[in-house]
């Protein structure tokens, strides 16, 4: 691979048979065939059909639909059509939510393919940039987007913004002469420029030596397309959760199968029972639930301005440990604002206005005279710094029209990298002044005196520079500002050296893309939720870490490494300090995918937002990828499960608690339905080993199953969530916290409260005590319900009416089980009788004994005494 930010211009044209007229029409035909078009291929769009069968994939789905089969061959159609109408159900939310997601994406993808100015046959053209080809001579202005890598032959005061391709968030200045550092990296090689960057100043011509997936963009497309994407902790537990399940109801089956043959039940009988039970195992609404929640998820998140793409990442966000955040327009605001101000000795957070008089008055003037920014379609417009500092002028009252008319501008001496600043000269009443803008260790030497409040001063230049040099070092970007007085006739002097000398210094301004306001509390907050925030930037190391401190990211503990640092560092040793590292400067796409990757083997589950080209292979690669959606790329947003469509960070947040909050409810979910089916399991199992007939008919089970975890179950997605905790580990079984304990004493407390129910029946010799049973079994698993809302906090406490939905499912599921006992058409169905009324309370009463055990259960975990180990 041929470096060619260390081979000079002539070599450069020498090496690609090129010339500076450019190449002929028959030669870049011929090339294009030979290198194809300049352009990135795109991903393929996924079609409504594929999406549809995709959410067929899931393993549980599966399940239920060998469930469905075996239900309908057994001769119970109803709960085949269930059972289907659940799965397709939840493949259509699915579908949709990622239909409407792809279709936003695209609305976002950036406008037609750019133009690019070449010298084709010795005349300057306008081309599709997909039609260049290497050794096409580009020529490049303000504005352009650079069409592909070039090495430059001629600049012209060029400043390039290279943001998207490195991070770095102000422009770069580029030149043509040969660097001799064979390992600089991107943001350094200034007589190089690179596809996506965008001119912001001035002019220049560039050879074109790549096209396509050969540019540095290409790159990073490849290393997109080589990079799979990591599954969510979801998908991970619901996969292996469907996978046990699946092994422990065949051999349920088998165990309540023999044991029934074994007390001479009839076989269709226990087969039936058996095939029932196994259904009934099997929570149908799981699915559901599981959609549903995501779904309502991804709904509270538009409301956020957060676009989910891939539904299963709104859970994913409940378990990230780590959040890896692009600093340059995700953190911070991607536009340099004038932030501090130094004069007289004084330094200040805000300019004071012209009312304050010399030499802030002085230093206002100049920083709204002293530039190029014009106006257009009623914005002001101009290169990023100068458009700060007259920004920070006019805030201040310092008005460019207005000045302009008392000291109108005659002539300039534009910024040049040698000079390193920029004058303007403007007619006085008495001749003209000068007022001088550029870089400290230059513009300082010049100065002779400095502007008081009753005029010229002396002047300590080494100590201003000390100051500059302070500044700086916290990250600002620092221009001193200065100006002479011409005494004479106007047009006596125009060169530089003639003017730039013996200058009065009015001033320091400190310019820095500043954070967005809302992320030091969202960094907060992620703290105080066991999440651990890391900055990752191709920005100075310097500004990176003035950054990282004040929104609260590096601390003293922390620490920060370069991309130079790591580079050197080998793959245990970064492994061994991967996890206090909390700012990265100056890194390359590769790094920042070694980054994630590290972490991700210490079993860190890796949020990475961000918004530049350079930022989507690691997006892409994180447990779930951020992009901006106004200022992102469509790189980055391609690549990512979620786009925030305001960029605010805060968002990230709010998904974090909706993540959090869908994880605790379908735990809750499993919870109460695998209890209330261990529940039906250990009474069928039970009863015949204590000489009790089978307690229940198949259409018992099924209708129980489809009651009880229907509505009461998608329920539990209107419960509130909490953020005031660690995030869970990802590999966290489902089962954690006691869910398991919980699941086998209350499916045994409530299969002993039937049994016991059914022998009081049965010794009372009433014809109707399999409806008892049926009553108590569906009664206690709606209590059951209400009492798991919460696993610590009291149904007392969190009251009935906290959770409207679910106290709606469980009085709409009673009536249904009272119209099963006394409607006589559906006894006929059911097999089932009416209870008198005092048996009726009776039921009620037993059900009820399964919540007041719940209860204190949960004042044994509040109080530490059990479930500590998980």
């Amino acid at each position: 691979m041929t470096d060619w930010h260390l081979i000079e211009g002539t070599e450069a044209l020498r090496r690609l048979n090129a010339s500076e007229t450019g190449l002929s029409g028959a030669d870049a035909r011929k090339r294009l065939a030979q290198h194809g078009p300049n352009a990135l291929p795109e991903a393929q769009r996924r079609s409504p059909a594929i999406m549809f069968l995709r959410q067929f994939t899931d393993f549980m789905i599966v399940i239920l639909l060998a469930a469905a089969l075996i239900s309908g061959f057994v001769g119970e159609p109803q709960d085949t059509i269930a059972i289907l109408v659940i799965v397709v159900l939840n493949a259509i939310i699915g579908t949709v939510q990622e239909f409407r997601a792809e279709r936003a994406v695209a609305a976002l993808r950036a406008m037609s393919a750019p133009k690019a100015m070449v010298l084709r046959d010795g005349a300057s053209v306008t081309l599709e940039s997909s039609e260049l080809v290497p050794g096409d001579l580009v020529l490049l202005e303000a504005g352009n987007m650079i069409p592909a890598d070039v090495r430059l032959l001629e600049t012209e005061e060029l400043q390039v913004d290279e943001s998207a391709l490195t991070g770095e968030s102000h422009p770069v200045e580029k030149q043509t002469a040969t660097l001799d550092e064979p390992d600089a990296p991107i943001g350094d090689r200034s007589n190089c420029a690179y596809k996506s960057s965008t001119v912001t100043r001035g002019r220049g011509r560039g050879l074109v030596y790549a096209t396509g997936l050969k540019t540095e963009i290409g790159d990073i497309a490849k290393l997109l397309s080589s990079e799979a994407g990591v599954k969510t902790p979801l998908q991970v537990r619901m996969t292996r959760f469907g996978r046990y399940l699946g092994l422990a109801v065949l051999a349920i089956c088998v165990v309540v199968f023999i044991a029934g043959l074994l007390q001479g039940q009839p076989v269709m009988l226990m087969f039936l029972t058996a095939v029932s039970l196994a259904v009934a195992a099997i929570p149908e609404a799981l699915p559901a639930v599981v959609t549903i929640s995501l779904a309502l998820g991804a709904r509270k998140l538009i409301r956020h301005n957060a676009l989910v793409r891939n539904l299963p990442a709104v859970e994913t966000l409940g378990s990230v440990t780590y959040i890896c955040a692009d600093k340059t327009g995700t953190l911070t605001q991607n536009r340099m604002t004038a932030e501090r101000f130094f004069a007289e000795g004084q330094l200040r957070d805000s300019l004071p206005g012209p009312e304050a008089g010399p030499p802030w008055s002085e230093l206002g003037c100049a920083m709204v005279l002293n530039n190029d920014v014009s106006q257009m379609d009623g914005h002001q417009t101009g290169e990023p710094t100068e458009l700060a500092i007259f920004e920070a002028g006019e805030r201040a009252g310092y008005e460019k029209a207005s000045l302009e008319q008392k000291l109108p501008r005659v002539s300039a001496i534009p910024f040049d990298s040698a000079r390193k600043q920029m004058t303007t000269l403007h007619r006085t009443d008495g001749g003209r002044v000068a007022f001088v803008k550029g870089a400290p260790e230059r513009v300082l030497r010049q100065c002779t005196a400095t502007l008081g409040m009753n005029g010229d001063m002396p002047f300590d230049p080494d100590e201003v520079l000390a100051r500059a040099e302070q500044l700086a070092g916290e990250g600002y970007r620092v221009l001193a500002v200065a100006r002479r007085i011409l005494d004479g006739k106007p047009g006596a002097e125009t060169e530089a050296e003639t003017i730039e000398r013996e200058l009065t210094f009015l001033g320091l301004v400190t310019l820095i893309d500043p954070p967005r306001p809302e992320v030091p509390q969202a960094v907060a907050d992620c703290l105080t939720a066991g999440i651990t925030p890391v900055m990752i930037t191709g920005d100075h190391p310097g500004t990176a870490q003035a950054i990282a401190r004040r929104l609260g990211i590096l601390k003293d503990d922390g620490r920060m490494l370069t991309g130079a640092e790591l580079e050197r560092l080998d793959d245990e040793a970064f492994s061994g300090m991967v996890e206090s590292v909390r700012v990265y400067a100056r890194v390359s796409p590769e790094q920042k995918l070694r980054i994630v990757r590290e972490l991700q083997a210490k079993d860190e589950f890796v949020a990475m937002t961000g918004d530049d080209v350079n930022d989507a292979p690691a997006l892409k690669r994180a447990g779930i990828g951020v992009a901006m959606g106004k200022k992102g790329t469509d790189v980055a947003r391609e690549a990512a499960d979620m786009v925030l469509l305001d960029d605010n960070s805060s968002t990230i947040f709010h998904a974090v608690r909706a993540g959090r909050h869908i994880y605790d409810n379908i735990r809750k979910f499993i919870k109460d339905t695998m209890s209330s089916n261990s529940g039906e399991i250990w009474t069928l199992f039970l009863a015949p080993f204590l000489g009790l007939p089978i307690p229940l008919l198949p259409i018992h089970i099924l209708w129980i199953n489809l009651a009880t975890d229907g509505l009461p179950s998608l329920a539990f997605t209107a419960e509130p969530g909490l953020m005031r905790r660690p995030p869970r580990p990802s590999r966290e079984n489902i089962f954690a916290h006691g869910m398991w304990q919980h699941i086998i004493w209350v499916g045994l407390f409530v299969g002993g409260v039937s049994i016991v129910s059914q022998a009081w029946a049965i010794s009372r010799g009433v014809e109707y005590w399999q409806t008892v049973v049926f009553t108590v079994l569906t009664v206690s698993q709606l209590f059951h319900s209400l009492a798991v809302r919460s696993e610590h906090v009291s149904i007392f406490k969190l009251g009935l009416t906290s959770n409207l939905p679910m106290l709606g499912a469980v009085l709409l599921t009673i009536l249904l089980q009272l119209m099963v006992i006394y409607v006589p058409a559906l006894n006929a169905i059911f097999h089932t009788q009416p209870l008198p009324l005092q048996d009726l309370a009776i039921c009620f009463a037993l059900s009820s004994l399964v919540l007041f055990a719940v209860e204190i259960e949960k004042w044994l975990v509040r109080r530490k005494l059990i479930y500590q180990n998980g």
